[in-house]
């Protein structure tokens, strides 16, 4: 192939895996995968089946394979330029890393293959745009969060991790398990957030002994699960709709400047004659 062609080919090529029925057929793929994934994990399954499933997984192994191949070879140098595509390297190439002692877990990292679903659908490249644009103006609200929880923990660890003259031997027993520390009273804080088992599990065996024990839990609960919280979900939500804003954007841009050269060579054919 001589050096003119082999431009004009990568081009098509790079075209071709663009095309929508090519992005779906992968998606399909990954998605058959998965399910081959989540089958290895089934001892019977695999007893009557092994020989099967692992030929199958090998087989959707070496689709990515050629597919990232074929990336490679259309986009040239361009190809490490798209995070997306070095996202997709790295997850095939943990894939083929040989199952040593040592290296098990990478192995047991396959099944992060179904995260290519997030890089072949554009609305959940979106999201992960979304949130990741996100994460400068969450660290402000996390380091606030950081700062509030560990207010709290010093509070109840001296409040409810102490001597407990009044509590029964049980009590004490889970006051101490509680809040007998600044990291046991982060964890019980960080439950009492999200709400899980906050009231009969925690706060309600403090309040039988320590009946103001409201006026600490209650305003700790209003601060971070709903001002912090959907502070953060404000967030998300905002820098989502600003990354859904500039593709769209950028697709009227694109738009444009297509009809524009359109109407440049009417014009230009319109003066030729």
């Amino acid at each position: 192939m001589s050096t003119d062609t082999a431009p004009d080919f990568r081009q098509k090529l790079a075209v071709w895996l663009d095309q929508p029925r090519v992005r779906n057929a992968i998606i399909a793929v990954i998605i058959f995968n998965a399910v081959i994934l989540g089958l290895e994990t089934s001892q019977p399954i695999m007893a009557q089946f092994g020989p099967t499933i692992l030929m199958l997984d090998t087989i959707c192994l070496g689709v990515f394979i050629v597919e990232l191949a074929l990336k490679l070879f259309a986009l040239g140098p361009r190809f490490f330029r798209s995070g997306w595509n070095i996202f997709d390297f790295i997850i095939v190439g943990i894939a083929l890393v040989p199952a040593g002692q040592g290296l098990s877990v990478l192995r047991a990292l396959r099944i992060l293959r179904v995260l290519r679903v997030v890089s072949s659908v554009p609305s959940l490249r979106r999201v992960v745009e979304g949130l990741l644009s996100a994460l400068p103006g969450m660290g402000s609200v996390f380091l606030l969060m950081s700062i509030i929880f560990y207010i709290g923990a010093v509070m109840a660890t001296k409040l409810f991790g102490g001597d407990c003259p009044a509590c029964t031997p049980d009590q004490a027993a889970d006051f101490a398990e509680w809040f007998g520390s600044i990291g046991r009273s982060l964890y019980s804080l960080f439950q009492i957030m999200t709400l899980e088992s906050w009231s009969m599990g925690i706060v309600r065996p403090v309040l039988e002994v320590y009946p103001y024990a409201w006026m600490f839990f209650v305003p700790f609960i209003m601060v971070t699960t709903f001002a912090v919280v959907n502070l953060i979900v404000g967030l998300v939500v905002n820098s989502m709709q600003d990354a859904h804003a500039e593709e769209s954007n950028a697709a009227t841009d694109k738009y444009r400047d297509e009809v524009l050269d359109r109407l440049k060579a009417i014009e230009e054919r319109l003066e030729k004659r």
